[in-house]
């Protein structure tokens, strides 16, 4: 564990004991902790929708905006952010594409494939928290579920993370929800089978 996340941990782990289990507040903490002055990025909480925004001549730092107080939301837009590479993180939202609720079989096949990485580093943050992991299909209207193809993808690639590592932000968030949380050893391939999910 590196010397920054020690830091945070002991920090973070005397007011963890005032808090509830699962506080989505908990997860900006422990996010603004790692990130506001390193990566010159803030969690946010109360967002109609979720999106990342990067700073502007209005606002000096980015900010990755999450849904209402919804904890998984926190944990999923985070795990995007980590994967993004620094041009994607000068971008609103990444760049990346995305469909809303209605999408096509074709559509939420291309969801999927984009979906395994941030799901898989989000099933990990989930395991620091010591809180449950569910499988987002994110296509509620259609009636389309999350794929067993896709739960088979996640479940591979978050092993895939224990035995290769993650990246080198989602190291450091996990590690700091570990110190918070109180967990250890969340990069374990027998916690991520599709059999959990």
């Amino acid at each position: 564990m590196n010397t920054q996340v020690s830091q945070i941990n002991s920090e973070l782990q005397s007011e963890q004991s005032n808090t509830q289990p699962h506080d989505s507040k908990d997860l900006v903490h422990v996010f603004n902790q790692c990130f506001s002055v390193t990566k010159n990025t803030v969690l946010v909480a109360n967002g109609d929708e979720p999106i990342y925004l990067p700073c502007d001549e209005t606002t000096k730092h980015n900010r990755i905006i999450f849904t209402r107080d919804y904890f998984a939301s926190a944990l999923h837009e985070i795990s995007h952010w980590c994967i993004a590479g620094n041009e994607r993180r000068k971008k609103v939202d990444f760049g990346y594409w995305y469909a809303p609720d209605g999408r096509t079989q074709e559509q939420q096949t291309l969801f999927e494939k984009v979906e395994i990485k941030p799901q898989a580093i989000e099933w990990i943050f989930s395991q620091a928290c010591a809180a449950p992991f569910r499988v987002s299909a994110d296509n509620l209207s259609m009636g389309l579920g999350a794929s067993l193809e896709f739960k088979r993808n996640i479940a591979a690639q978050a092993r895939d993370y224990c035995v290769c590592g993650l990246p080198d932000d989602a190291k450091t968030f996990m590690q700091a929800l570990e110190g918070f949380y109180q967990t250890e050893n969340s990069l374990q391939a027998k916690f991520y089978s599709e059999s959990f999910l």
